[in-house]
């Protein structure tokens, strides 16, 4: 059993859980994650390992409560525990020396982001810090990006904080600008924003590298959920990634897979108590 010794609420059901999983917290590196088991008979729930305190013993985790067995974790009181957590898994980020970085982060990918940041971050890279989402009340972990981005850049699409749009549109001014073009972007978020990454920085070759979400089960490249295709290769990204190349990624067939359980999705969530259903909705929106 895993003790939760914190859970903070950081936008509307976006949880911060720290959890005492002290194996994972020393052998974690950056862009790693975890698969939580809540329960005996539970889902399998894939998150990213946000931050480690090897001393403390610590991970932290970010997750958005959008499902039954999310909303479960989420839920969890300091001082309960959850059943089962394996990892760390999947490859470390490629922590190189580029010069100028710009990390993009969109919703919850902006969590997701944050240990890749940091690290690129301490390996003497200039990092720029795009995030986005739809209002103020979605935008998280700004101030702790700032404590070692040179710069944070803040998009909303009400214009309700920072500016009004996309983050794409304060990326391209960056690479409209010879003196703030980044040598390689990084990308977390939904697919479509990932997608649109990707084709911005195509026409320029800059190095692009998204973190990709599939249906994953087991972990460990056993089940096939995970499958992606990646240039002419089918790659397992809970074994191959998360991260890959975005300018090879097949996104039109990341999307196909991962609407494949929407009618199923849709049945479950039509047979949920009203209050709980109506929570889930208003996530999604």
């Amino acid at each position: 059993m895993f003790e939760v010794l914190q859970n903070v609420t950081l936008a509307p059901n976006v949880h911060r859980m720290v959890i005492r999983a002290p194996r994972i917290a020393k052998a974690r590196q950056p862009g790693q994650f975890v698969i939580i088991h809540p329960e005996a008979g539970g889902e399998r729930i894939p998150l990213t390992i946000g931050d480690a305190d090897p001393q403390a013993g610590t991970i932290t985790l970010f997750i958005q409560a959008v499902g039954t067995s999310t909303l479960k974790i989420a839920n969890t009181p300091v001082g309960g525990s959850l059943r089962d957590i394996a990892g760390p898994l999947g490859k470390a980020t490629e922590i190189d020396i580029w010069g100028r970085i710009a990390c993009v982060g969109g919703g919850l990918g902006t969590a997701v982001l944050y240990p890749l940041a940091k690290a690129l971050a301490d390996a003497g890279n200039e990092v720029t810090t795009i995030i986005g989402g739809r209002s103020k009340p979605f935008i998280i972990l700004a101030d702790e990006l700032s404590a070692f981005s040179d710069t944070v850049l803040i998009a909303t699409e009400d214009g309700s904080l920072g500016r009004k749009g996309f983050v794409t549109h304060a990326l391209q001014e960056l690479i409209d600008d010879p003196d703030k073009r980044p040598a390689a972007v990084f990308a977390i978020g939904p697919v479509p924003m990932m997608r649109a990454v990707a084709e911005l920085t195509r026409p320029y070759g800059i190095k692009t590298i998204v973190s990709l979400n599939p249906i994953m089960i087991d972990g460990t490249g056993m089940c096939g959920g995970c499958r992606v295709k990646v240039g002419d290769e089918t790659k397992f990204a809970c074994v191959d990634g998360p991260e890959f190349d975005g300018h090879l990624v097949d996104f039109g067939l990341l999307i196909d897979r991962l609407s494949m359980y929407r009618e199923t999705e849709a049945k479950i969530l039509s047979e949920l108590p009203e209050e709980l259903r109506e929570k889930i909705t208003k996530v999604k929106r």
